[in-house]
């Protein structure tokens, strides 16, 4: 594929982010590929390229739930990174995401930090804690954001198995495993 015949964003079509069973697309298992997330509008919010495809879009599910409803996606079976970073960049360059939205790619791309939810309660016993509360404090606090990620999931209607890594947890941090 050269980057003449890169398609376009416009000629792919949406795909539900997920099923009627509440799962992701099957067809993107271990696929390397581009893809284009959207939200309940079809308004783009992102867009990323993965050596599994199915995997990121469980990341982005679980970090971004509110905003994943449709995505596009571009598959290759001979990917370079540079064919890969091509399609990304010509999808992007249609100028249908504000650059103020390319600036929140963290919330995408990093581990959720749990500890910006933290109270004024919580934020007092950690200052004031040793080392052993710190951890326990964070282990708490990441899971409370836990659950709270778990309902959004379960409101949608997801089916997808979700585990976070412990040893994040431990951090404030909130991964897949």
């Amino acid at each position: 594929m050269t980057t003449d015949n890169i398609p376009s964003l416009d000629s792919l079509e949406y795909i539900p982010f997920l099923d009627a069973e509440g799962q992701l697309p099957e067809q993107f298992q271990g696929k390397v590929g581009v893809y284009a997330i959207f939200d309940r509008d079809k308004i783009l919010q992102y867009v990323g390229y993965s050596r599994d495809v199915d995997l990121s879009l469980k990341q982005h599910l679980v970090r971004q739930v509110q905003k994943c409803y449709w995505i596009k996606v571009q598959t290759s079976d001979r990917p370079s990174r540079t064919l890969l970073e091509n399609i990304r960049n010509a999808w992007l360059s249609d100028g249908t995401i504000s650059p103020s939205d390319r600036s929140q790619e963290s919330a995408w791309t990093e581990p959720i930090d749990a500890k910006v939810t933290m109270t004024a309660d919580e934020q007092n016993s950690y200052a004031s804690g040793d080392e052993m509360m710190q951890t326990k404090l964070l282990k708490n606090v990441a899971r409370r954001v836990e659950q709270q990620i778990l309902a959004e999931l379960e409101s949608r209607g997801s089916q997808v198995p979700i585990r976070f890594n412990p040893k994040l947890k431990e951090k404030g941090l909130l991964d897949l495993k």
